[in-house]
C-alpha cells in the first residue's frame, strides 16, 4: 500500500461514510477483544452492510496489498481478530450483516448474516417453536460468523456437536473477493469435497463468512436443571456415563465445577447464593431437555432417586423455576466474569478423552502444586466432550514479569499433560496469535504440508489474518 490517506478514501466510495472507521477516538473498540490480553492499531476499520460490500473491500485490499483481519463480536480469547500492533493490517467488521435472511420450520434450518448476535437467533428460532443449540457464555455479544469461523463449542456439545455439526452451507468472499455461494440446506450431499468444512474453523485465514445455512431443532418444551454435590470427580464422571443411557439421550449439558469455583464466583458476582445447603467438593450442573409426549420430569426424578441410593452423590437440587435454572447457570457463567476481575491470568481450554478426565485433573493439580504452588487453579468445564478449562491465576500484586513467567510455565506443564493423555490445546477458542507457538510445536510434517496446501491454495499472498493460527 503506497498512501493510507488514499486506501481509507477508496474505502469511503465504495462503502460510504457510515462504512469506515478511521477517526482514533472511536478505533478504541476494534483494538482488542474482551480479555484485554493484546491490542493492536488497525489501518481502518470497514464496516460493509452487505456481501458484495465485503466483496468490494477484498478486491480493494488485494489489489493494494493490504492484509485484512475479519472482526466479529470481540468475544475471542487467542487474538485472532485482535489487530497487529504494526497498524498495517485492515480490520474488517462484520457487525453490519445482521440480518436473518430466512427461516424454513420444515427444514428446520434458517439463514443468517454473520453479523448476527447469537442470542438474537436463538429469539428468532424461538418465535418459529425452534431451537438453535449453540450455546455459550458470551451469546449476548458474540456474532454467528464469529462463532463458525472458530467452531465455537458451548454447553450443549454433547448433544448437539460443535458449531461445525449445526452449519448446513456457507456464503464465503474469498481473498481475492470472488463469492463462494455454498448457502444449500441440505442435510445430504455426497458431491465431492465437502468444501464448507475448510472455512469452519478457519480464524479468517481462507476467507470471510458472510452468511450460513443453521440447523435448528424442535424447541423443548420440557427442561429439567439439576444442580448436584459429589464426593469426587470420579463420581461425577460415573453420573455423567449413567445419564448418558438411563435419560434415554435427553442429556444436553453436564458441567463440572469443583468447590473453589463456586467460592470464587460467589465473591465475585453480587446476588448469587450458595447453590446447596452444604458445601461439597465436587458439583455438577446437568441439564436434560425434551419436547413431546416425553415426561421428562418424572424421568429425571427415578434417575436422581436411583443414583442417590447407590451412593457418591451428596445433596442435589432440582430447579423448580425458570428463575432458580437462571441462578444455577449464572454460577456457570459467572467464572468467567470472576476470573476476568481477578485481572491477567491463563485460560486453557483443552481436551483429553472423556474417560481420562479424572486421571488428567489428579495429575495436573499435583504437577501445579509441586512446581507452583502460589497459583491458584480453576478448574471447570464441560465433562460431556472431554473439555476442560484449567485456568491459573497468578497471586496478588506479583510483579509483570513475574506473572508472564508463572503463566508461561503453567501453560507448558499443562499443554505436556495434555500430551500424555493423547489430547488437544484447543478444545473450543481456538489457535488464534497467543496459542500459534504451541500448536506449531505439535505439528507432524504432514500436519505442516497439508495445511499449507491449503491457505496457500486459497490465499496464495499470505493477506487473510497473517500471523494467525500458523505461520
Amino acid at each position: 500500500m503506497k498512501n493510507q490517506g488514499q486506501f481509507s478514501s477508496k474505502l469511503q466510495e465504495l462503502l460510504g461514510p457510515q462504512g469506515v472507521v478511521t477517526d482514533p477516538s472511536r478505533l478504541a473498540r476494534y483494538c482488542a477483544d474482551w480479555s484485554g490480553d493484546l491490542a493492536g492499531i488497525p489501518l481502518a476499520v470497514a464496516r460493509p452492510a452487505d456481501t458484495a460490500g465485503v466483496a468490494a473491500v477484498l478486491r480493494l485490499c488485494a489489489g493494494e496489498g493490504v492484509p485484512v483481519v475479519p472482526q466479529g463480536g470481540h468475544t475471542g480469547l487467542v487474538g485472532g481478530a485482535v489487530p497487529s500492533p504494526s497498524g498495517n493490517e485492515l480490520v474488517l467488521s462484520l457487525e453490519r450483516l445482521d440480518r436473518v435472511r430466512s427461516v424454513d420450520p420444515v427444514n428446520f434450518s434458517m439463514v443468517a448474516e454473520a453479523g448476527c448476535v447469537l442470542e438474537t437467533l436463538h429469539c428468532v428460532a424461538q418465535e418459529h417453536d425452534l431451537l438453535l443449540p449453540l450455546s455459550l457464555g458470551a451469546k449476548g455479544s458474540c456474532q454467528i460468523g464469529g462463532n463458525i469461523a472458530t467452531n465455537a463449542g458451548g454447553v450443549n456439545v454433547l448433544r448437539y456437536g460443535m458449531a461445525r455439526d449445526l452449519v448446513l452451507g456457507l456464503e464465503v468472499v474469498l481473498p481475492d473477493g470472488r463469492i463462494w455461494n455454498g448457502l444449500r440446506s441440505l442435510r445430504k450431499n455426497n458431491t465431492g469435497y465437502d468444501l464448507k468444512q475448510l472455512f469452519i474453523g478457519s480464524e479468517g485465514t481462507l476467507g470471510v463468512v458472510t452468511a450460513a445455512v443453521l440447523k435448528l431443532f424442535p424447541r423443548p418444551t420440557q427442561v429439567q436443571t439439576v444442580m448436584l454435590g459429589l464426593d469426587s470427580v470420579s463420581a461425577a464422571m460415573g453420573l455423567y456415563a449413567a445419564a448418558r443411557r438411563d435419560l434415554s439421550d435427553l442429556l444436553s449439558a453436564f458441567e463440572l465445577m469443583p468447590r473453589g469455583c463456586i467460592d470464587l464466583t460467589l465473591r465475585a458476582i453480587p446476588g448469587l447464593r450458595d447453590p446447596l445447603p452444604t458445601p461439597a467438593p465436587v458439583y455438577v450442573l446437568m441439564e436434560a431437555s425434551a419436547c413431546g409426549l416425553v415426561d421428562l420430569a418424572e424421568l429425571t426424578e427415578r434417575f436422581l432417586a436411583r443414583r442417590m441410593e447407590l451412593g457418591g452423590i451428596l445433596d442435589g437440587i432440582v430447579a423448580t423455576s425458570q428463575a432458580q435454572a437462571a441462578d444455577f447457570w449464572r454460577i456457570r457463567e459467572g467464572l468467567v466474569e470472576a476470573q476476568h476481575r481477578h485481572g491477567r491470568h491463563l485460560r486453557t481450554d483443552v481436551s483429553v478423552p472423556i474417560s481420562c478426565l479424572p486421571g488428567f485433573l489428579e495429575q495436573a493439580d499435583a504437577e501445579l502444586a509441586r512446581h507452583l504452588p502460589a497459583a491458584l487453579p480453576v478448574v471447570y468445564g464441560h465433562v460431556g466432550d472431554g473439555n476442560i478449562h484449567y485456568n491459573l491465576l497468578p497471586p496478588k500484586g506479583l510483579p509483570e514479569a513475574e506473572v508472564h513467567a508463572l503463566l508461561e510455565q503453567g501453560e507448558a506443564l499443562i499443554f505436556a499433560l495434555v500430551d500424555r493423555f493423547g489430547g488437544s490445546i484447543s478444545a473450543e477458542h481456538g489457535i488464534g496469535r497467543v496459542k500459534r507457538e504451541p500448536f506449531e510445536q505439535r505439528l507432524s510434517a504432514e500436519d505442516r504440508d497439508l495445511l499449507r496446501a491449503l491457505r496457500s491454495g486459497i490465499d496464495p499472498h499470505n493477506r487473510m489474518s497473517p500471523g494467525r493460527l500458523f505461520a
